[in-house]
């Protein structure tokens, strides 16, 4: 009986080693040590084990309530300049998608607002969750982006938007205009016939030879005229109205004038967060040429060209004035939306 009991507690202490180590076994590998592990054998082990890989675990961290991503280096091509500051600049793609860049880096005087580059990058974060996902990076190297480089030929008109011409004469005078336009006209009213022939009467009314009155002559069409932004203003789309109503007294329209500018304006503006507006001088007069007879005394010539933003740039502030009104005087205004 005693050697009996001896072999059954032999036999009981051997398994209980056995359930040890076995134990001991699953521990270690549940507590894998990755200390002399390579990066890429890191990621194939925490894929054994986690069943995700240790990059993807670790890539995003919790940042002032932001998720951030750290990409490492890239280049990040195509990028358009919207803002230049002494230490940095802000950038977003050159074809429409919904990223904001912020690049950590000096640039040369050589470098403009609109330039389109391509940039090598460094230290990239993505601050995903926020309505317009933002990156942070810092600037490595900086070229000009091929994208710039398309024939004007393969670009899009730019449509010239209802501008108006108000005639005021001294005294009811025939009048005859002509409009030599650098472009294809979309729309004429009354209808350009080789020209308008009305007759003008001080208070502006215009009446054509069918006895039809009209408050002035309206016109459309599209051109391929590049435009100066290199002085303007950038306005919040809520300050837009306010800032038409100064800039429109100083260029010379009357109040009624200006409010016909800017009811048709400022439904296409004041949603957006900024609007970099400018008004053209030479680049609009030079494609749009008026000749009217008899020859006014004095003329006005309004033509704003704008484009949305959704950031603020900063630029030259541009002089406004207008010549004082006398004698026959004839006033147009009109603006095109920049894509």
């Amino acid at each position: 009986m005693k050697k009996i009991l001896s072999v059954l507690l032999a036999i009981a202490i051997s398994l209980l080693v056995v359930l040890v180590v076995i134990y001991a076994i699953k521990q270690k590998n549940n507590n894998t040590d990755f200390s002399d592990l390579t990066s890429e054998e890191i990621v194939d082990k925490t894929e054994s084990t986690s069943g995700k890989p240790q990059e993807e675990e670790d890539s995003w961290t919790d940042k002032d309530d932001e998720k951030v991503s750290y990409i490492g280096r890239l280049t990040l091509s195509d990028l358009k300049i919207t803002a230049i500051y002494s230490e940095y600049f802000y950038a977003r793609p050159a074809d429409p998608l919904n990223y904001e860049y912020i690049i950590y880096g000096s640039l040369s005087d050589e470098w403009c607002i609109d330039d389109v580059v391509t940039c090598e990058c460094e230290n990239i974060r993505l601050y995903y969750d926020r309505d317009t996902p933002l990156y942070k990076a810092e600037l490595i190297s900086i070229r000009a982006s091929d994208w710039q480089t398309k024939e004007p030929d393969e670009e899009k008109p730019m449509p010239a938007l209802k501008p108006v011409i108000y005639l005021y004469p001294e005294k009811e005078t025939e009048i005859n205009i002509k409009l030599n336009y650098n472009g294809v006209f979309t729309c004429t009213y009354p209808a350009y016939n080789d020209g308008w022939f009305v007759t003008a009467s001080p208070d502006g009314t215009l009446t054509d030879s069918n006895g039809q009155t009209y408050n002035y002559l309206y016109w459309e069409g599209e051109d391929h005229t590049e435009y100066d932004f290199s002085k303007g203003f950038c306005v919040k789309g809520s300050d837009t109205a306010a800032f038409l109503e100064d800039a429109l007294s100083r260029l010379g329209l009357t109040r009624k004038e200006a409010n016909e500018f800017i009811v048709f304006w400022l439904p296409l503006m004041e949603d957006n967060p900024y609007n970099i507006i400018t008004f053209q001088g030479d680049a609009y007069t030079d494609a749009a040429k008026l000749q009217i007879s008899p020859s006014p005394d004095t003329v006005i010539r309004v033509f704003m060209a704008w484009k949305p933003t959704d950031s603020f740039v900063e630029l030259p502030s541009q002089e406004l004035s207008s010549p004082e009104r006398n004698g026959f005087t004839v006033v147009e205004w009109g603006g095109t939306k920049i894509s």
